[in-house]
């Protein structure tokens, strides 16, 4: 495996962007499909479906995926965050809007900061950096402020607390899923392998709890529900986790983390383009403190 870096370069932030582009999308897609296929479902298929393109890219490039090494247990560890993590995700999506539920699982940086250099002493940040990620995550509430403080009349329900509290806890299952990636045997393997363990154990055991849940698996779905859920397992579950998983095993995971916060301005985006909602002054000012956010958070140590 190549040296890792201590700095983002721009192929880095290039693929960063790209991928914040589209996690923002999803959110709005995967909350427009769950009228026709049930949150836990949709999961599952785009998970399986995954795997299956996963291990086909594997055989194509003569990767094994099947190898005896002390990344077995820490990838079970890591698979069984990841399911949990859109478990929570997607149902929380049943209670609230994209966009408050967006902004509460994109803390995840905040868990990646406070929890990984306790582990791994290279990816401490200095005190420039915590006000960077200061920055971001004010910048994102900030942006929803409208929502929070005004009360949240799109969801529909009077649940959007559930959906606001699985939406938190999913963040920090991804942060904490990055911890185990960055300060185990993981973090030595293949971005293939990596996401195999994932995405495997998503498919392996979301089915038996969207049957606990009781969620019908009827598969006469519109042509709109079919094509969502191929753009989010070939584009969301594919082929961007294979990317975030690479560029884990390169650089800097706290510095890799910190852009996710540009998602839920993403999501904003769509929202207002898919929703038809307005895009306020406030959603500019929080856009221009992301990018402060995340400037300091890559500045480098004089």
């Amino acid at each position: 495996m190549p040296p890792r870096k201590v700095h983002l370069d721009s192929t880095a932030i290039s693929i960063l962007l790209a991928c914040c582009v589209f996690w923002g999308f999803q959110q709005v897609l995967v909350k427009a499909t769950i009228p026709d296929v049930p949150p836990i479902l949709q999961a599952f298929l785009r998970f399986t479906g995954a795997t299956l393109i996963l291990w086909l890219w594997c055989r194509w490039r003569g990767i094994n995926l099947f190898v005896r090494d002390p990344s077995f247990w820490p990838g079970l560890i890591a698979g069984a965050l990841f399911a949990a993590e859109f478990a929570c995700l997607f149902v929380g999506l049943n209670y609230t809007t994209a966009s408050r539920l967006t902004v509460f699982v994109y803390t995840s940086p905040l868990w990646v900061a406070a929890l990984l250099p306790l582990f791994v002493t290279a990816e401490r940040l200095r005190p420039l950096q915590w006000l960077g990620v200061a920055c971001a995550f004010v910048a994102v509430v900030f942006a929803l402020s409208e929502g929070f403080f005004g009360g949240d009349k799109s969801s529909g329900t009077s649940l959007a607390w559930l959906g606001d509290s699985l939406a938190v806890l999913a963040g920090m299952l991804w942060g904490m899923t990055t911890v185990v990636i960055r300060a185990s045997a993981l973090s030595r393997v293949s971005a293939e392998r990596l996401l195999f363990y994932q995405v495997a154990v998503s498919a392996i055991t979301l089915p038996f709890l969207s049957l606990a849940l009781g969620e019908a698996w009827t598969f006469q779905y519109s042509a709109f529900a079919w094509s969502s859920l191929a753009l989010q397992t070939v584009v969301g579950a594919f082929a961007s986790y294979l990317a975030w998983m690479w560029l884990l095993g390169r650089y800097p995971a706290t510095r890799v983390s910190v852009f996710v916060f540009l998602t839920p301005m993403f999501a904003l985006a769509f929202g207002a383009w898919w929703l038809h909602e307005t895009i306020t002054p406030t959603l500019a000012f929080a856009l221009a403190m992301v990018a402060v956010g995340i400037v300091l958070v890559n500045r480098k140590a004089a």
